[in-house]
C-alpha cells in the first residue's frame, strides 16, 4: 500500500485530523551519551520481559541515550500504564516510549515560544490544531498515550515494523529515521519498569 494513502486511512480511522503534519520532528538536537548503551538480553530474569520480544528486528543503526531524571522516570512508567490499560503489550510500550523520547526527551513539554514547533505539546508533541485534543488533554501523559496508541492500532502490522517505521506512520514526523535511535533504550526501560508500573 502506498505510504501515504496508509497514513491518510490511519488518520482517517483514528478520528484524527491532518493539518500540515500531527506531530512536530524533534523539537532541539541533543548530543546524547551512547557510550553505556549496552545489549538488552534475549531474556531478562529479574523482570520476566521477553527481551526478543521488545526488538523483534534488532536496532537500527547508531543508538541515542540519555540519563533520565524522576520526572522523565515517572513519565515511562504513565506510559506503560496507559498501554497496559489499553490492552497492549510491550511491544506497543517500546514503540510509545521511543517515540516520546525522539519527541520531548520524556517530558511533558508545554508552550516553548519560539522555540515551539507550531503549537505541539506534550511527551508526544501532539498538535491541538490537527486534532490529538485539547493543550490539558495532549499535557496529560495517559491521555496523550493512549491517542497514540489510538492510531498505532489503525497501522496494520505494527506489531511486526520497525520502531522507526510505526512511530512515523502515526507521528508523520519532518524527521522519519530519527526514531531509531532509541530502540535500545526504550527496550531497557520496558525491561526495567514493566512489571513494577
Amino acid at each position: 500500500m502506498n505510504t501515504t494513502i496508509l497514513r491518510k486511512s490511519v488518520l482517517g480511522i483514528a478520528g484524527l485530523a491532518f493539518a500540515g503534519g500531527l506531530a512536530a520532528g524533534p523539537l532541539h538536537h541533543t548530543t546524547t551519551d551512547t557510550g553505556d548503551a549496552r545489549p538488552v538480553a534475549t531474556t531478562t530474569q529479574s523482570s520476566g520481559v521477553d527481551a526478543g520480544k521488545l526488538i523483534p528486528h534488532g536496532v537500527q543503526g547508531t543508538q541515542s541515550r540519555i540519563h533520565l531524571d524522576p520526572e522523565q522516570t515517572a513519565n515511562v512508567k504513565a506510559i506503560i500504564a496507559a498501554t497496559k490499560k489499553a490492552g497492549l503489550d510491550e511491544r506497543a510500550a517500546v514503540i510509545s516510549i521511543g517515540t516520546a523520547l525522539q519527541e520531548s526527551k520524556l517530558q511533558n513539554l508545554g508552550h516553548l515560544g519560539d522555540r515551539n514547533d507550531h503549537d505541539s505539546l506534550g511527551l508526544f508533541q501532539q498538535r491541538p490544531s490537527s486534532g490529538w485534543g485539547t493543550p490539558e488533554q495532549i499535557t496529560d501523559p495517559e491521555y496523550a498515550t493512549t491517542a497514540f496508541l489510538k492510531g498505532l492500532r489503525q497501522v496494520d502490522g505494527w506489531q511486526n515494523m520497525a520502531l522507526t517505521d510505526a512511530a512515523q506512520t502515526v507521528q508523520v514526523s519532518a524527521y522519519p529515521d530519527a526514531y531509531a535511535q532509541w530502540e535500545q533504550q526504550a527496550a531497557d526501560l520496558v525491561t526495567q519498569h514493566w512489571n513494577n508500573s
